[in-house]
This record gives C-alpha cells, sequence and structure tokens, in this order.
C-alpha cells in the first residue's frame, strides 16, 4: 500500500476532533475533562505524524493572528511553527505596532481583526483583557498567558507527564515557589485529570483562592487532591514530579528584592529533590535563572526533562489550533 491512503485515513482520524473546544481557549479550568483528554491524545497524535514526517497540513489557508503585550520565546515560536507545519500562515501583532497603543478599543480592533484572521492568541497583562478580546472577538481567541493563568503551558505540561509516567490519575505534582499563572493553571489540569498536586508557596505568594476553590470541587468529581503549604519538603514528598517557575515574573521587576527573598528557602535543589520519589521529573516552563529557583546542577541533571517540556509545546499548540480553527477558518 501507498501512503496516500495511510494519509487519507489519518486525515479522516482527525477531523473527528476538530471543534469540539467551543469558541474559544482562555482558562484550563473552563474547558472539561474529556476536552483536555481529547487535546492530549491530538497532541500524541500530531506529535507521531511529525516524528514519522508524514504531512498533516489540516488548516490550510488559515491566518492566525499573535498579539503580544509580552516578550516570549516559547509561546510565540511555538504557535508560528505550528501553524505554519498545520498549513496555515501567522500575522505577529506587537501591541506597540498598532492603533491600540494610540487609543483604539479592544472591540473595534477585536472585530476588525475577525474580519481578517481566522484566530488571535493574546499575551497580555490583566485576564479581564484576554476576556474582552474574546467577547468581542468572532474568531477564536486564545489565552498565550495573562498574570492570572497559562493554559496553553499546563495543557503542554499535562502532555509530558503523561509521557514520562503513562498517565495521570494518581500522580502526584508538586511545585515550589511562586504560586503565579502557571501554578494555577497546572492547578486546574491536575484537578481535572485525578492527580494529586502539592504547593509549597510562602505567605503571600500562594496560588490563586479562587481558582484553588474551584478546582477542589473538581479534583473531588475526579478523584484528585490539592494541597498548598508553605513547607517546600512537605510539598515535595514521594512526588513523581517535582516542578518550579521563575521567582520574578513579566511585570513584577520591581519587587525583585522582596521576592527574593522570601523565596530563597522555595529553590529547587538536589537536597530538596531528595524528598522526592527517586525516579521523580523534573519540570521548569523557561526561562529559568540557574541559582535562583532552581540550581544548574538540578535543572540540567539526569532528572530533568525542560527540554521535552518545551518541545510538547508545539505538539499541544497544533492541537489546540486543530480543535479551534479547523472547519470554521475563512476562505483563502
Amino acid at each position: 500500500m501507498t501512503g496516500r491512503p495511510a494519509q487519507a485515513t489519518r486525515q479522516a482520524s482527525l477531523h473527528s476532533f476538530g471543534g469540539a473546544l467551543g469558541k474559544d481557549l482562555l482558562t484550563v479550568g473552563a474547558i472539561s475533562r474529556s476536552q483536555v483528554a481529547r487535546l492530549l491524545r491530538l497532541a500524541q497524535e500530531l506529535k507521531a505524524m511529525r516524528q514519522r514526517g508524514v504531512p498533516h497540513q489540516y488548516l490550510i489557508g488559515a491566518t492566525l493572528g499573535l498579539l503580544f503585550e509580552k516578550p516570549s520565546t516559547r509561546t510565540r515560536v511555538s504557535f508560528e511553527a505550528g501553524i505554519n507545519q498545520l498549513g496555515g500562515r501567522s500575522l505577529f501583532l506587537s501591541a506597540t505596532d498598532i492603533q491600540l497603543c494610540r487609543g483604539e478599543s479592544i472591540a473595534d480592533t477585536a472585530r476588525t481583526l475577525s474580519r481578517y484572521l481566522d484566530g488571535l492568541v493574546v499575551r497580555t497583562y490583566d485576564h479581564a483583557t484576554v476576556e474582552e478580546w474574546a467577547r468581542q472577538a468572532t474568531i477564536p481567541v486564545i489565552n498565550g498567558l495573562t498574570d492570572l493563568c497559562h493554559p496553553c503551558q499546563a495543557l503542554s505540561d499535562l502532555l509530558t507527564i503523561r509521557e514520562k509516567k503513562g498517565a495521570l490519575k494518581d500522580v502526584k505534582l508538586a511545585y515550589v515557589g511562586d504560586g503565579n499563572n502557571v501554578a494555577n493553571s497546572l492547578i486546574e489540569g491536575a484537578a481535572k485529570m485525578g492527580m494529586a498536586i502539592s504547593l509549597g508557596c510562602p505567605s503571600g505568594y500562594e496560588p490563586d483562592q479562587r481558582i484553588v476553590d474551584v478546582a477542589r470541587i473538581e479534583a473531588g468529581r475526579s478523584g484528585g487532591s490539592i494541597e498548598v503549604s508553605e513547607n517546600p519538603q512537605v510539598a515535595v514528598k514521594e512526588a513523581d514530579v517535582v516542578y518550579t517557575d521563575v521567582w520574578i515574573s513579566m511585570g513584577r521587576e520591581r519587587e525583585q528584592s522582596r521576592r527574593l527573598k522570601a523565596l530563597a528557602p522555595y529553590q529547587l535543589n538536589e537536597r530538596l529533590l531528595k524528598g522526592a520519589r527517586p525516579d521523580a521529573i523534573v519540570m521548569h516552563c523557561l526561562p529559568a535563572h540557574r541559582g535562583q529557583e532552581i540550581t544548574a546542577s538540578v535543572l540540567d541533571g539526569p532528572q530533568s526533562v525542560v527540554l521535552d517540556q518545551a518541545e510538547n509545546r508545539l505538539h499541544m499548540q497544533k492541537a489546540i489550533l486543530v480543535e479551534l480553527l479547523q472547519g470554521k477558518k475563512k476562505n483563502p
């Protein structure tokens, strides 16, 4: 049999995925457990196709806009490369290069861009801003990061954990350090998939309590659990996955001195890692600051999966794009 019929079969299988998410992806908490599972399956299939060199251009003619108010490496490149590999194209829109910086409203801009584009990734500060984009745009809007949530990161992290541990159910994920946007989205994802997530954060740096409260209800349904304490040793005890992130997120630079002092006891180093399971994996969403939130010996050590984790951003972004854009793109 030639490769063409096999490719057609794969094309048909992916057509069964498209359109399950609804219009937008703003938080992990807003999608169902079954939708998360669908994204994980699709990302794994797309990854396997890329590794085998099988064409998978399911979004030919689609144009994806990227409107970023914050710098980005992995989010920007993975979305740009992803839409390209799916047969579409991207258009990067710096917030300082369009009329938003001169006072044009989000409503007018969103409605206009909806006439040009098939989807929009928004990376901004205030979560209310991406919600406004989603309300005003008639095309899918994807949260590429806000100060509250980073759903694309958490979804790709679930893919990495499942690859490395074989499952998500009952896996213990420990997070130490600043309870930031990544921590919030990891809590939502872990709760949906029946994981045990334990966070060690200093007082004043805990994850968003509203997200924790809602996620605990979700964890009750899935068989998962959520623990938040000020003790990093308690958080990592017998963990299957140990995760950390930067202490000084974008927009928090003025707090550097205070944050470095408060978070110093939460550094992910070899001593702390010894409290986890011997086969625990180390995760960090990058960029990393060696010697601050994580030591070089741990980040670059044998238990680290940070480069596999970064690669999976590409495969998950592609899955999200297929789910949101397939069957909805404008005519090329």
